[in-house]
């Protein structure tokens, strides 16, 4: 049996870092929507007790480092599977870029094989287990609009956004979220406007919502790599509404209502940007 799974990447609306916890992990409260750039994830049914994986990125590891690989391993375990899988990844989602490529991956093997093996658990048991391969992974599973707290993993649906073109701009850089969160002064940080922004998606009222994004990471960010500092500056002198680094970055979002203009800011950034994308938004109940 051969399944397939798209595997959308995810921007953040909102991101702020409330304090460290006990367990070495970073409060949250960030909200996150999901875009219709995608990997996609082929599944096919193995008759031995094995796991084997492979992406068409060099920059993604072919063994149990990959993260779908680890949450079929978690999916077997749970549910006390023999059952083997082979799993092809077609990335389309640039990696290390703070759009979730490996989490989304990891939550379309997760989806995948509950159907492929009629195992019946419900997105939130998905969610939960999870919770142990990635902070963004128990969003993935939903690919909706949600908030996440905790260090992520506690995850509430929210209103659809309004309907937008979003463009994604990503220099030449790969940043991991390891190297982010240590460099963070709480005291330093501009927290987001989260509860304007949780409005603005009640209202689907589009400017609200663009002059409400924001990500407390930034700071920290820009400081470290200014070509994204600069990148969200040609953005926003290129016309768009709004505009917000995604995760612990380097990707820049920004949220343009019409076609014309998306196209427009898409040009300014070509020669100022190696990777650049004009998305939707896929949540759009």
């Amino acid at each position: 049996m051969v399944l397939f799974e798209r595997a959308p990447a995810k921007i953040n609306l909102s991101l702020d870092v409330l304090g460290k916890r006990d367990d070495g992990f970073h409060e949250v409260k960030m909200i996150m929507t999901s875009v219709d750039l995608a990997d996609r994830v082929e599944l096919q049914e193995l008759h031995r007790d094995v796991i084997e994986v492979s992406a068409d990125s060099q920059y993604v590891p072919d063994d149990e480092r990959n993260l779908a690989y680890k949450a079929a391993a978690a999916f077997k375990h749970q549910y006390n599977l023999t059952q083997g899988v082979r799993i092809d990844i077609k990335k389309n989602i640039p990696v290390a870029a703070g759009l979730g490529g490996g989490s989304s991956d990891a939550a379309a093997v997760l989806r995948g094989l509950n159907q492929m093996w009629s195992v019946g658990a419900s997105p939130a048991e998905l969610a939960e287990l999870g919770t142990g391969l990635g902070s963004d992974v128990p969003f993935c599973v939903y690919g909706t609009t949600a908030i996440g707290t905790g260090h992520g993993e506690k995850i509430r649906l929210l209103s659809s956004p309004p309907g937008c073109y979003v463009v994604l701009a990503k220099p030449d850089i790969g940043i991991s979220t390891r190297n982010i969160f240590p460099k963070v002064k709480m005291d330093e940080l501009v927290h987001p406007r989260t509860e304007d922004v949780i409005h603005a998606l009640q209202e689907k009222n589009f400017q609200k919502l663009c002059d409400s994004v924001g990500n407390a990471l930034e700071h920290v960010t820009f400081s470290m790599y200014p070509e994204v500092s600069r990148i969200k500056g040609k953005m926003l002198a290129n016309g768009v509404s709004g505009a917000v680094m995604s995760g612990s970055g380097p990707t820049v979002a920004g949220f343009i209502r019409h076609y014309s203009k998306a196209k427009r800011v898409y040009n300014g950034l070509r020669g100022f940007c190696d990777e650049v994308y004009i998305v939707r938004l896929l949540d759009q109940r």
